[in-house]
Order: structure tokens, then sequence, then C-alpha cells
């Protein structure tokens, strides 16, 4: 039997979602733990959950649908922001501890994945193994990416806006190296993906911390719920371009 693609092709959709899943999981991740007051152990342990549950349907997922793709991206960042918050606060480990710890987690999951397959490309994703290497690598780079945005904000010093401009400014970096240069394109991939979630995850900061800190103070259930619907209209595009594809 033929073995179908299971995952997202790389285009600017891609990337137009990618930030919203990050702002929705950073303000979703901190309507789980500070606005319901779960605290943040309970709020990892749900994270975890939501993670794993839209992760195994994914993995038995004959091909790519994108509903279960992105609800398995949000599933990362929710948990991303649970993982980093519990590092810093729980743990008190600190921001700057933090992201070395997510860093090496995350050089180590693609040391493994390129061993074991000798390449790191990201699509297609056609075997299973292939395809937990490549989840393993979106959720500490989704948890790396938090703690840098916080790292940004608490211990250098940034507004939540300035955060999201320097991040956004990387990130242009990125794509105009891409187009300029000769540098892997992998490598270009992995630095872009990270530095999405810090700039989702400040933007998500700066639509709901108070005024007084240099937000919006929208609140996190507002800011989730445009989020979620900004998402859905984007999935549902994203279905519909899949289907012309197709026919």
């Amino acid at each position: 039997m033929e073995r179908i693609n299971k995952v997202a092709q790389v285009t600017l959709l891609f990337w137009l979602m990618k930030i919203i899943a990050t702002t929705l999981g950073e303000t979703l991740g901190d309507y789980i733990a500070q606005t319901l007051d779960l605290g943040y152990t309970i709020a990892l342990v749900v994270t975890l959950l939501f993670f794993v549950v839209a992760l195994s349907v994914q993995l038995f997922t004959k091909k790519y649908i994108p509903v279960f793709y992105w609800l398995v991206i949000i599933a990362t960042t929710t948990l991303g922001t649970e993982i980093s918050d519990f590092i810093d606060r729980s743990l008190h480990l600190g921001y700057t501890v933090g992201s070395l710890i997510l860093f090496c987690c995350l050089a180590l999951t693609l040391l493994l994945w390129h061993k074991r397959f000798k390449n790191l490309n990201v699509y297609p994703i056609i075997d299973r193994d292939k395809e937990i290497y490549y989840w393993l690598a979106i959720l500490f780079s989704n948890s790396l990416g938090t703690a840098f945005g916080d790292y940004l904000s608490d211990v250098v010093g940034l507004t939540y806006l300035n955060g999201a401009l320097v991040t956004a400014a990387v990130i242009l970096i990125v794509v105009a190296l891409h187009y300029a240069t000769k540098i892997n394109h992998i490598l270009l991939f992995w630095v872009a993906f990270i530095f999405t979630r810090p700039f989702g995850a400040t933007f998500g900061d700066f639509l709901t911390k108070p005024i007084a800190k240099g937000g919006l103070d929208l609140g996190t259930l507002a800011a989730s719920i445009v989020s979620l619907l900004l998402m859905t209209t984007l999935i549902i595009i994203a279905h519909r371009k899949g289907n012309t594809e197709s026919t």
C-alpha cells in the first residue's frame, strides 16, 4: 500500500497559521494556568493530555488532514507555554536556564533524527517513526520559543511589543537569507520555527497583559477566542486548498 505524506507543506499559509497558533497557545496556556487559577503543575498535566490525544489521532491518520495536524501544533504551543512556565515558576530555574535546557533537548532530538534517517527534511513526512521525531522537535522548539520570549521580556527587560518586533526582525532576516543565500534551508526552517514562537507568545502577552505592563489588557479568554476564530478560518482555507490540489 502506498504511504502518503502526513504533514503540512511549508508555504506562506503555513507560517501565518503557525504564528496564530503560537499566539493561541500562549493565551490559552495562560488562561488555563492563571485565569482559571489551576496552577502550573495541573495546567502542565492538562495540556500534556491534550497533546497526547491530539498526537495519537494525528499519528494514526493515514494522510495529511489540516484540522488534525494543526490541533497538534496548537497542543505543542499550549504545552510549550506550560513547560516553560513550569521550569521557571515551579522549579525556579529561570528563563535563561530553561532556554538552555530546552535548546539542548531540541538539539538532541534533531541529532537523533539525523542519525536515524540521515536527513532532517520536514516535508514530506511519510514514515511514522520519523513523524514522531518531527513532533518532538516541534514540541521542544515551541517550548524553547516560549522560554526565549519570556527571557526577552523578564530578563532583558523588553516590552511585549518590542519583544515581538525583535523576533519579527529575526524572522525577516531568516527569510532574506533563504532567498539571498545558499544557507541550508532546513537550518533556516528550524530557526524560523523557533522564533515564530516567541513572536506569537510576545504578541499574545501584548494582547492580554495589563496596560501598566505594556499590554492591551484584553484578557486571556477574549484573546484566545479571537485567535481560535482566526485559526479556524485558516484551517478551513487549508482544507479547501488541499481539496482543490487533489482534484
